[in-house]
């Protein structure tokens, strides 16, 4: 069965769907966008993904495309042509299609993007309750990570560096020391103490919807989390450290750098966040 796309008002064959050459998001990176998890036939965290989309719209003056229950209704005819039960769906918006200039174009439509893909749900909760590797790169990236935009060169060039060093992820660091975020990931630890850790979002990470649903995951298990920076020392010395997102949830971290957090192996209460996760996430039916 083939894949089905939607463009700017179209349903298509994913392998003909195209945007003009002077979409700005083409050009620019001038546009946003959103992943959400589909599990078991839901959509997971929607209205938490949406209301991101909306801020990050506000954030750089582009319109909505269409009116928010539309878009819904659309995200939901992608996940059925495409028969996707677990997987995801991804939304792009930019801010339409014009002349090459780097001023906002006036009285220009913005352009959609929504497509669907399906995962082996098997597979993706085998590789991640198995722990990854991460490493750390410097942090190189424009102050408005908060904003999801497209703009995503420094984070490409930080998975390949990832991928060269047989890890799957890498973190950046600030010149202080201490950790940002993760090239597609919020960046986590289990302190000696029993307590979560992570940066407040700020406008120096991006404000992940996982991360959010993850501090409830975390309440309704009686864990403590603290908001504040932490340093890759102390992510080492770290009882436990994890990466979350959409696509991943709550992932072990078994190493960074090639140093082994802790005894190198997937630690029990980011495995009880993962097994706790889809019960206390909001879901739509998809």
């Amino acid at each position: 069965m083939p894949r089905i796309a939607y463009v700017n008002g179209r349903y298509i064959a994913h392998r003909h769907a195209t945007v003009h050459i002077e979409d700005r998001g083409y050009q620019f990176a001038d546009g946003v966008y959103e992943v959400c998890e589909i599990a078991r036939g839901f959509i997971v965290d929607m209205k938490g993904h949406l209301d991101r989309l909306d801020r990050s719209l506000s954030e750089l003056s582009i319109g909505w495309p269409m009116h928010r229950s539309a878009l819904m209704v659309v995200m939901r005819e992608v996940i059925r042509r495409n028969h996707v039960r677990d997987g995801i769906v991804y939304l792009q918006v930019t801010r339409g299609v014009a002349p090459r200039d780097h001023p906002f174009p006036v009285g220009v439509t913005p352009s959609l993007v929504v497509t669907a893909k399906k995962f082996d749900a098997a597979k993706v909760h085998q590789k991640a309750e198995a722990g990854v590797q991460i490493i750390t790169v410097p942090e190189n990236r424009w102050d408005r990570v908060d904003i999801k935009s497209v703009g995503l060169l420094p984070n490409v060039l930080a998975k390949q560096k990832a991928r060269e060093a047989g890890a799957q992820e890498a973190w950046f660091v600030d010149p202080d020391g201490t950790v940002k975020e993760g090239a597609s990931t919020n960046a986590w630890i289990v302190t000696q103490d029993g307590a979560l850790v992570t940066r407040p979002a700020d406008h120096g990470i991006l404000r992940g919807i996982t991360r959010t649903t993850l501090f409830k995951v975390a309440e309704s298990l009686g864990l403590r989390i603290e908001e504040r920076p932490f340093t890759v020392e102390e992510a080492l010395a770290a009882r436990e450290a994890f990466l979350s997102s959409a696509t991943t949830l709550a992932t072990p971290i078994i190493a960074i750098d090639g140093h082994p957090v802790a005894n190198g192996h997937p630690g029990s209460v980011t495995l009880s966040l993962r097994q706790a996760f889809f019960d206390i996430a909001e879901k739509s039916p998809a």
